[in-house]
């Protein structure tokens, strides 16, 4: 089983970067394919971004994929997402989200909230302009 943990968010200028962490702890890391999901107030959890378990393939959803940055080292059990250029509208909590994957499955990513067994609490990100 693996525990995750999100770090990074805070009130934040709009136009800025920001790097969210999501640090792993009690599994092999490098098993669990990873996931960002964002939900806004009033809205339905949403995802933003994967990498597999090598970090090999990444995706991003539409909306995002121009800002969105996601990435991981595996030596340090830790997952990140950068997202420039930020928005208003990128307000939101942000969870990050971890599947185990075969060793074959270096590749394989997931996008839907219902293929992820783990996630962590969240960390907040408020943009203002």
């Amino acid at each position: 089983q693996v525990q995750l943990v999100e770090s990074g968010g805070g009130l934040v200028r709009a136009g800025g970067p920001l790097v969210l962490s999501c640090e792993a702890y009690g599994a092999n890391f490098s098993s669990y394919a990873m996931g960002w999901f964002r939900q806004a107030p009033g809205k339905e959890r949403e995802f933003v971004a994967a990498a597999s378990s090598t970090g090999s393939t990444t995706n991003y959803a539409d909306t995002v994929k121009d800002r969105f940055t996601v990435s991981r080292v595996n030596a340090k059990h830790t997952a990140f997402l950068r997202i420039d250029s930020l928005k208003p509208e990128d307000t939101a909590v942000y969870y990050c989200a971890a599947q185990f994957t075969q060793p074959w499955q270096t590749t394989v990513y997931y996008r839907r909230p219902n293929e992820y067994d783990y996630w962590g609490q969240g960390t907040q990100v408020t943009v203002f302009s």
